[in-house]
């Protein structure tokens, strides 16, 4: 089954596939895990070592919750950038839109998994002043897009499923719980992400549509009620999608589903209508060890060489402070990076989501100047020519 898939999926990266090419530099930045909350403050940490869990082994150990200050900070960073149409730089933020409701789960001895709207506010004992206020402030200045991300990061079956079960991953949730902190991923991974379940058979993890479809409307739901308007854009948390996730997004009015890094993929249409785009730049100061502007900018090039936008992928963990300075290094990175390639595109262009959108579709941005024009052709493209290295000089 497992050598039928692979032949499978390598013939299909010899299959021509229309898909969307354009004229000049694009920059889209696109980030994820907004609103989520993580590791609460250092109380909450010396309440987890006392446990006996010793964090810092990676990063991720020390995600948080972004702050008001972290938010204002890479606000007046993008205003102080501009593309050839005078636009700052916007970046789109993929919110998860609830939190676990410690409390009451604790108080429901984890029978059910209470959720909080993040529109509603933050759980007990976690304190960020002013953070709804930041986030519309860098609505409003056109230099953060919300988006919608889910409403869970993790998969609320396989969380009830150990949070009921009376051995180790159970009472590992239950200590994190009482700390005010979730989970940590990498050290729990059998929690999987919201529509996939990791540890059901492999043609039963993707939950069925129905269930989708009810999540995916809860969380539409949340996300109005935070930002007073519906989402456009998506990204899966995991970037664990498949087509019962993208019917339902569509249904929901979801136009664009953002993919994960990999493949210099172009953006194209598939069912449903919906604009396929995958990331194309890592840029991940705070997790990456390998990371370098440098090799950043090569693979933005190496877009723009193929006629394709680059389309950045940073995760909010970058502009942390609250645990570790995730945001100094982060944000010097980002200023570098956004100053280089306007140094050398005199046509750069920076986009979001809906903008992307409106070019392939109407063939123009509301959003751009009318003087700003930009080419956009159809072609034909093969996942395997993509995947090639090729010469950012060619």
């Amino acid at each position: 089954m497992n050598l039928a898939r692979k032949l499978w999926r390598r013939g299909r990266g010899l299959l021509p596939t229309p898909g969307f090419h354009f004229d000049r530099p694009l920059v889209l930045l696109q980030s994820d895990d907004w609103g989520r909350v993580g590791l609460r403050d250092q109380e909450g940490l010396q309440q987890l070592e006392a446990a006996g869990i010793k964090l810092g082994e990676r990063p991720y150990d020390f995600y948080s919750l972004e702050t008001a200050e972290d938010l204002a900070a890479l606000r007046t960073l993008l205003k102080r950038h501009r593309d050839s149409a005078g636009r700052h730089p916007c970046i789109e933020m993929n919110f998860i839109v609830a939190n676990l409701d410690f409390a009451q789960t604790m108080a429901d001895r984890a029978a059910q998994v209470h959720l909080l709207p993040l529109a509603e506010g933050l759980p007990q004992g976690w304190k960020r002043p002013n953070l709804r206020e930041a986030y519309k402030a860098g609505i409003s200045d056109g230099v953060f897009e919300p988006a919608l991300h889910g409403t869970t990061h993790f998969c609320r079956p396989a969380v009830q499923r150990n949070a009921l079960a009376s051995g180790e991953r159970g009472q590992f949730l239950r200590t994190l719980w009482g700390a005010g902190t979730p989970y940590i991923h990498w050290r729990m991974p059998w929690i999987g992400y919201e529509y996939w379940d990791p540890e059901r058979p492999d043609d039963e993890r993707f939950l069925p549509i129905e269930t989708q479809r009810e999540l995916i409307g809860h969380a539409v739901g949340g996300f109005a009620r935070l930002f007073s308007r519906l989402p456009h854009s998506a990204c899966a948390p995991g970037y664990r999608a498949n087509d019962g996730t993208h019917r339902a997004w569509a249904e929901h009015g979801i136009r664009v589903a953002q993919n994960g890094p990999g493949v210099l993929t172009p953006p194209h249409l598939e069912r449903n209508e919906i604009l396929q785009v995958g990331r194309t730049v890592d840029f991940e100061p705070a997790v990456d060890p390998a990371f370098s502007v440098e090799a950043s900018l090569q693979r933005a090039e190496r877009c723009f060489a193929r006629g394709i936008p680059a389309i950045v992928s940073m995760h909010s963990i970058n502009f942390h402070s609250t645990m570790r300075d995730f945001r100094s290094p982060s944000l010097k990175a980002l200023d570098e990076f956004l100053t280089a390639l306007e140094s050398k595109h005199s046509d750069l262009l920076y986009l979001h989501n809906e903008d992307l959108y409106d070019l392939v579709v109407k063939g123009a941005s509301a959003s751009q100047p009318g003087r700003i024009r930009v080419i956009v052709t159809k072609k034909n493209f093969t996942t395997a020519s993509f995947a090639r290295p090729q010469n950012v000089d060619e």
